[in-house]
């Protein structure tokens, strides 16, 4: 099995036995994936940790599996002293069922009935200041089909559905908050009590079916049926790992020539939420390339989960002479700028950071395009150049542009 893995998937091989796992997303392993579905139940991650120790104590210090905690298992969940009064803030500790989110902003949901609401106070974690919380008409396609009301718009069709295992629609009942080891390689029962019981490996199935793993939350759309039992949901209800996500999940159309709430005048997203909506557009993502190919899941050292420093990653495949490009002999003459500055920081121009996620906090574009200035000037996008040096007009940097030799002009304009 060893060598049919190449070594960034050996790092990045799933939290259930490589041995057992996986198949190409073709008619018969698509049979295949129906049946293991069909016997199968969640039996959540903590069944998955027994036997496969080391990458289960990783995932357990991830985003991924922290996003959503009770502060009552949790009492560091809640990130803001709410003993310090706000006028945003209405609500008390006691009322808090479930904390969403510490890396850019936290929310916090609480319980009516069998279903969560989400308090109209959000915490801007960068800033440590609260920010009212509240979806407008215009700023979601789903807003229009739920009262101006957050405590009549549930979390059960509008969020927990990523954020959980084996969200049940019927009862609003889940497996397990997070996205646990089966969010990403199918029900595991079977494997629980027999190791040789196929599992899905996320990094075994094509490029297609590889991404739409991530896709299924990273991405805006919304369920080709809708409503759904008079419900309308925002995340790909009926998905599982191994099937096709389009035939459940379509994203939202790009406009081009128009600015809407989801993407820029040049297709590229401006809201968060869209990695999977940039990454489907990308040169990337039609070469093969997987999220996986840059991220692990399970946890790294380095940000984001990346499985090397963004610039060392980066430069694997695009190192200078390589024909990916940068087609220099070295780094400092494809950006103009000295190595180790910003200016020659390979996320910076590629993956600017220029999507939403709460008042000015951004995140990282996955086009992997260059935005020109000329662009900024036609369509209001920004670009790396000067969102970098704020004090200098795009005239400038386009005409820098112009006379660098190894750029065409034509792709400047």
């Amino acid at each position: 099995m060893k060598r049919l893995i190449a070594p960034f998937v050996a790092i990045v091989a799933v939290a259930i036995a490589p041995t057992v796992m996986g198949q190409a997303a073709n008619p018969a392993s698509q049979s295949a994936a129906d049946q293991t579905f069909s016997s199968a139940h969640y039996v959540g991650s903590q069944a998955c940790g027994a036997c496969h120790v080391e990458i289960y104590a990783r995932w357990k210090r991830t985003p991924m599996a922290n996003v959503v905690r009770d502060p009552r298992e949790h009492p560091d969940a809640i990130l803001p002293d709410l003993s310090k009064p706000d006028p945003l803030v209405k609500f008390s500790r006691d009322q808090i069922a479930l904390v969403y989110g510490s890396v850019w902003k936290q929310r916090y949901f609480t319980k009516i009935g069998d279903d969560y609401y989400v308090f109209p106070a959000q915490w801007d974690v960068t800033h440590r200041v609260w920010r009212r919380y509240f979806v407008e008409n215009g700023t979601d396609w789903w807003a229009a089909f739920y009262p101006p009301d957050n405590m009549k718009r549930p979390t059960g069709p509008l969020c927990d559905g990523c954020h959980s295992v084996g969200y049940d629609i019927h009862t609003n009942r889940i497996t397990e908050w997070n996205v646990g080891c089966e969010r990403c390689h199918g029900p595991g029962s079977e494997h629980v009590k027999n190791p040789l019981a196929r599992m899905i490996n996320p990094a075994r199935l094509d490029y297609v079916h590889g991404n739409d793993v991530c896709m299924q939350c990273h991405s805006q759309g919304r369920p080709l049926q809708n409503p759904i039992e008079g419900k309308y949901y925002d995340w790909p209800v009926g998905f599982q790992v191994g099937l096709n996500l389009q035939d459940y999940w379509k994203l939202e159309t790009r406009k081009l020539g128009e600015t809407d709430f989801y993407y820029f005048a040049d297709g590229t997203a401006h809201k968060n939420r869209m990695q999977g909506n940039d990454f489907a557009e990308s040169l990337m993502y039609r070469r093969g390339v997987r999220c996986f190919s840059c991220h692990d899941v399970h946890g790294t050292a380095n940000a984001y989960q990346l499985l090397k420093p963004a610039n060392v990653l980066c430069l694997d495949c695009h190192g200078p002479g390589s024909p990916n490009g940068p087609h220099t002999t070295t780094i400092e003459e494809h950006t103009h700028h000295k190595a180790g500055s910003p200016g020659s920081d390979c996320v910076s121009c590629h993956m600017p950071a220029i999507q939403t996620t709460i008042a000015d906090v951004k995140v990282h574009s996955h086009t992997f395009g260059f935005i020109t200035p000329a662009l900024t000037d036609q369509y209001k996008i920004p670009n790396p150049c000067t969102s970098c040096h704020q004090d200098k007009p795009t005239a400038w940097a386009t005409d820098a542009l112009r006379h660098w030799p190894e750029r065409s002009p034509w792709r400047m304009e």
